[in-house]
């Protein structure tokens, strides 16, 4: 599959006439918890030629493949890429900070790495996966049958809501690691694993989850969250001329070389 993705991800930037700057993975197999079946969802920002932003007219700033044998691949153009960052894009954010990374050839990525603080909002980023936890958590509800996945989907932003309250910086991507930097020991955490070992193996929860600790902190940790993030500051930070001056480096970089 690695071959599969180095060989499209070719195709990519000869069709589109781009450069890949970065491509790594996301989804479930970035977070640690892949299902058998579960799709490689590969996520790109590329750069177009100088004369491609030298234009009155504004063109399409995303590349979407169709699904194709398990591969899942989208992209964003690096100006695009940049504005998120500038607003501390949670999404954005995880694909930097993958674990999983299939190319990275220049050092763009390693330079907006470098202007993490400068750009990086933690309030920002609490409000983003609280709303997700809760918009997930009403999914929940209405299901008759869950399973181990929407479990997951509300736990990862809920524990990373509990990592940004007390470390600098982003949370892991990875579950595992996640949970094992928030959780203590004992039932809930137990729990925890067994659900992740479940949706490895694409078993929906069993009679070996005690869905009812899992409920009670999910519950209980949404109102505390929403009690502390209450009074959360707006996002304030300006880094757009530092994004500028990255992103002329990078055309610089990428397509003056000799």
């Amino acid at each position: 599959m690695i071959d599969k993705i180095s060989a499209e991800l070719k195709r990519i930037e000869e069709h589109f006439q781009v450069k890949i700057l970065y491509a790594c993975e996301s989804g479930s197999r970035a977070f640690g918890f892949p299902s058998p079946d579960s799709d490689y969802d590969v996520r790109f920002i590329y750069l177009h030629t100088k004369d491609w932003y030298l234009s009155i007219d504004q063109y399409r700033n995303v590349i979407e493949r169709p699904i194709c044998e398990q591969l899942d691949m989208n992209g964003w153009e690096l100006t695009k890429a940049l504005q998120l960052y500038r607003k501390s894009n949670p999404s954005l954010l995880e694909w930097l900070y993958s674990e999983i990374v299939y190319v990275q050839p220049y050092s763009v990525i390693d330079n907006m790495r470098g202007l993490f603080d400068a750009v990086y909002s933690t309030d920002t980023c609490l409000l983003h996966y609280l709303n997700m936890a809760k918009a997930n958590y009403r999914t929940l509800l209405k299901k008759a049958q869950v399973s181990t996945k929407i479990y997951l989907t509300i736990l990862r932003p809920i524990l990373a809501c509990k990592w940004m309250i007390v470390h600098p910086g982003f949370p892991p991507v990875d579950f595992s690691r996640l949970a094992g930097a928030v959780l203590p020991d004992g039932l809930l955490k137990n729990e925890v694993n067994t659900l992740v070992m479940n949706k490895r193996s694409g078993n929906i929860p069993s009679a070996k989850i005690d869905v009812q600790i899992i409920h009670h902190f999910i519950e209980k940790e949404l109102i505390a969250l929403s009690t502390y993030t209450a009074t959360a500051a707006a996002y304030k930070k300006d880094s757009t001329e530092l994004l500028n001056n990255l992103f002329r480096d990078a055309l610089n970089e990428v397509w003056c070389r000799p």
